[in-house]
């Protein structure tokens, strides 16, 4: 599988997991939701955490980077699937910016050493 499919996959994935994590945290504390709400969203951090560790990035530190990228973009996914909130034009810049920065993260002929 190319590395920029692989790696759109698994932070993709991470990303689905740790917002709905912290939206676990969010309706049980914000939305007076069930502690039972924070169950599913320990499982959901904990799996977040060990996708990221299936980065094709050669260093913690840019597959993190990378990653903040795709999240913010599956951010705004999240609030427009589960929340209503249709993100606007600004909303759609910023992530489009976020992403090709990550992908340049990626893609970038960095040096090794």
């Amino acid at each position: 599988m190319p590395v920029v499919i692989l790696s759109l996959f698994i932070n993709s994935l991470a990303a689905c997991a740790e917002i709905a994590g912290c939206f676990s945290v969010w309706a049980y504390i914000r939305l007076g939701k069930s502690p039972l709400w924070l169950v599913p969203g320990g499982v959901c951090l904990i799996l977040f955490s060990a996708l990221l560790t299936f980065s094709p990035s050669d260093h913690a530190g840019r597959a993190y980077a990378l990653y903040g990228g795709i999240y913010i973009v599956m951010s705004l996914i999240w609030g427009w699937l589960f929340e209503g909130q249709v993100p606007d034009r600004w909303d759609v810049s910023g992530a489009v910016l976020c992403l090709l920065g990550a992908v340049i993260i990626l893609l970038a002929p960095h040096e090794r050493g």
